[in-house]
């Protein structure tokens, strides 16, 4: 790739950034695991300090710590020694405690970070894990992404959530830079993800109406940083700074909530539904459990770090939108997620209020139990409909399986050419299928009235309502004391009706009328498309029984193609050769009557001059009729001589990629010639850019061409209006080889292509 100093992995400062990254987690990790976090409030009593609880109370109990001990020194240190006791009355961390108990006797107990397995797992194998998977999806999504600004954003989103994650352990030790990397990643994850919704609108085409100048929110972050570095000087305002902290993040997550909120009510996109539940679903917990009784109350209902589990929702849920691109699979994806969340969540609900009424849990291990099941209830329902789909021929019969029965019924009457023999092998097949013996094929004559059968019966005649069958229309089955009758397709002169003689016996069910109509459907179109060719294939014979050999349609449609592009190179040649042409002309004229003889000959140099130039644009423009490289040195030297022509005329950065192609169809060579042609040719004429990219990639199926400027770009609506003949053009080629043409592009926002061909 011709590109120097942009790529990421090689950008000295990233690498400093993914260092800076990584050292601040490992230290934060190691200050988390250096000490045992114990947790224990005091309260002072007649000048000693009595323990009124424990954080973790079944594990420091082992160790014989209980509710009413004494405490009379922690690390050797005296409580006396202690002043942070007077406005924060909490023992942290220590690794060695000298306890008087209720009966007069003094204990010393030792404790390690294994001794509180509940630390070592909420505090340090939990926020670690997840550390080094965000910084883990971070390089994937970098590696798969498509718009650079999006994914760049929610990069450092989930490296900063990762951020305060991780150093929760060393925030609760009043570590100095756990406490700044805490708070402002707290807060600095939730701008950056304001910041991430407002490109995201604007991606999707949605109008952004909320904050308008995303940048001062930054200052929030910062402020608190600073406020962090005060609580480290004057430890007495951390309690104050901390509430702070707390409800600016409280504020911030309103409002992304209610952008969210807000923006799915007023446009109804599938994307912006899974973002409020990726938002909702993590955070609520933190917010109803943690934040808002922390605030008000003083005292959380259960802890940050238990609240904090939920986030490892959001990166998962977020990858999850950005890899899932087109709007039908993130319906259905929807629509998987919430079958398997309904019955997990409903199951593990059940259980837990079983658990809770009959063993009396505490809230926290009731949530611990919570979060294990659900997810691997939902881990379950999806493999075990993975496992149902591979092993369907297996655990499945296909009696009643429509769906199967619309396959093979499809595949069995496709193969069928004339319409007549097409009717004739439907009515068999449904008849089939729907285990039914009588099924005929009913053909209606507007102009006589009269009603055919395809297997006449006075019986059947007796029983047909000519008015029922002038109303019916596609996609209607009606049922009649006889018969069920479908309209499959009419034409000016006749109607076709299928005709099932239920005898008063039989009664098709709701799933046998779908697959009927979905059949018809299919037939309809498969009838209408028959008898186009049929006309076509008539056409081509009469041609050919009179010895006239042309189509007047053919050469009509053919001359208007070759008129198109004969204008369009007679516009270009006028605008460019012609012009200078004249100009050359009047130059001459001018000097055959120039009176100083002297300056003749510098006046014919450049003459001469522009006369060379004017050939060697015109030796360029019949190169672009017939590329001479291509069939001789092949597609990579052409495409590399055509950029060098194009780098001598642009003052734009044009950053390229060639990959070599192996190509069995030698048409797609021009073709992607010329694609390379038109996108160059736009870049230098309309795009106004800095830098211009495009890509021309290997697939395993083809090969995808990825074109992308910042120049002012254009209106959607503009390009669809318009008659681009570059553009137009770029398409029909595309297309003419069954590929897919994507144009991306916004006033002020540049223009993004990408063009996709398999070869087949």
């Amino acid at each position: 790739m011709n590109i120097s100093g942009t790529n990421f992995l090689k950008n000295k400062y990233s690498w400093l950034a993914i260092s800076t990254y990584l050292m601040i987690g490992v230290y934060l990790l190691y200050v988390t695991y250096s000490t045992p976090f114990l947790g224990i409030k005091l309260k002072k009593e007649n000048e000693q300090w009595v323990i009124i609880d424990l954080y973790y109370k079944q594990s420091i109990e082992e160790q014989g710590i209980t509710f009413g001990d004494v405490v009379l020194n922690v690390d050797g240190e005296s409580m006396n020694e202690l002043t942070s006791l007077t406005y924060d009355p909490v023992i942290r961390v220590a690794k060695e405690l000298t306890l008087l108990k209720g009966n007069g006797e003094i204990i010393q107990i030792h404790i390690t970070p294994f001794d509180i397995p509940e630390h070592l797992f909420y505090i340090l194998i939990l926020p670690g894990s997840y550390y080094l998977l965000s910084l883990i999806l971070s390089f994937f999504l970098y590696k798969k992404q498509k718009n650079s600004s999006l994914i760049n954003l929610l990069i450092l989103f989930i490296l900063t959530i990762a951020l305060a994650y991780v150093s929760i352990g060393a925030s609760g030790r009043l570590n100095s830079i756990g406490t700044i990397v805490n708070r402002s990643s707290m807060l600095l994850c939730l701008v950056i993800l304001i910041h991430f919704l407002r490109n995201y609108f604007i991606f999707l085409n949605l109008k952004w109406s909320f904050i308008k100048k995303i940048k001062l929110l930054y200052t929030i972050p910062l402020i608190i940083l600073i406020f962090s570095i005060v609580s480290i000087v004057y430890p007495f305002t951390n309690p104050l700074f901390s509430q702070i902290t707390l409800g600016l993040f409280l504020i911030l997550l309103i409002v992304v909530l209610g952008i969210l909120g807000i923006g799915y009510i007023r446009y109804k996109t599938p994307q912006l539904k899974i973002f409020l539940l990726s938002i909702i679903i993590p955070f609520l917990p933190f917010l109803l459990l943690f934040v808002v009784p922390k605030i008000f109350f003083h005292k959380e209902i259960l802890s940050a770090e238990i609240c904090s589990l939920f986030f490892m929702f959001i990166p998962l849920s977020f990858i999850f939108t950005q890899l899932t691109e087109r709007i039908f699979d993130m319906e259905y994806y929807i629509s998987r997620l919430r079958y398997y969340f309904n019955f997990s969540f409903i199951f593990t609900l059940w259980l837990l209020l079983g658990l809770y009424f009959l063993t009396g849990l505490s809230l926290a291990r009731l949530t611990e139990i919570f979060l294990f099941t659900f997810l691997s209830l939902m881990a379950l329902f999806y493999i075990k409909e993975r496992l149902d789909y591979h092993k369907r021929k297996i655990l499945f019969s296909t009696k009643d399986d429509y769906i199967h029965h619309l396959h093979t019924t499809i595949d069995s009457i496709g193969r069928v050419v004339k319409i007549e023999d097409l009717l004739a092998r439907f009515a068999q097949e449904v008849a089939l299928q729907l285990e039914v013996e009588h099924v005929s094929v009913l053909t209606y004559d507007f102009h006589t009235h009269q009603v055919i059968l395809n297997n006449p019966s006075k019986e059947y005649m007796e029983h047909i309502d000519e008015a029922l069958l002038e109303r019916l229309s596609l996609g209607d089955i009606q049922k009649t004391d006889y018969f069920y009758l479908a309209f499959i397709q009419q034409d000016a002169h006749f109607k076709r009706i299928l005709v099932i003689d239920h005898r008063q016996a039989i009664y098709l069910k709701d799933e046998e009328l779908l697959w009927l109509e979905l059949l018809l459907l299919y037939l309809n179109n498969f009838i209408e498309n028959t008898k186009m060719i049929e006309d076509l294939l008539q056409q081509l014979k009469d041609r050919k029984a009179s010895d006239n050999q042309e189509l007047s349609w053919l050469n009509k449609l053919l001359w208007l193609r070759f008129e198109e592009e004969k204008y369009q190179l007679a516009q270009e040649l006028h605008d460019t050769i012609l012009q200078e042409q004249l100009h050359i002309a009047r130059e001459m004229d001018a000097l055959v009557h120039w009176k100083d003889v002297e300056m003749i000959p510098s006046q014919l140099e450049k003459v001469h001059e522009q006369m060379v130039i004017s050939l060697n644009d015109l030796r360029g423009y019949c190169e672009s009729l017939k590329p001479p490289l291509l069939d001789t040195l092949g597609l990579n030297a052409a495409l590399k001589k055509l950029i060098q022509k194009i780098h001598k005329r642009v003052d734009f950065l044009l950053i390229y990629t060639i990959d070599r192609l192996y190509l069995e169809d030698e048409r797609l060579n021009l073709m992607i010639y010329r694609l390379f042609q038109e996108l160059l040719n736009n870049a230098l004429k309309h795009a106004y850019a800095n830098t211009v990219e495009v890509h021309l990639l290997s697939t395993e199926e083809g090969f995808e061409i990825l074109y992308t400027d910042d120049g002012i770009g254009c209106n959607m609506d503009d390009i669809r209006h318009a008659d681009s003949m570059g553009i137009r053009g770029m398409q029909e080629r595309v297309q003419s080889f069954n590929g897919k043409f994507m144009l991306d592009t916004k006033v002020g926002e540049g223009m993004t292509i990408r063009i996709q061909v398999n070869e087949v």
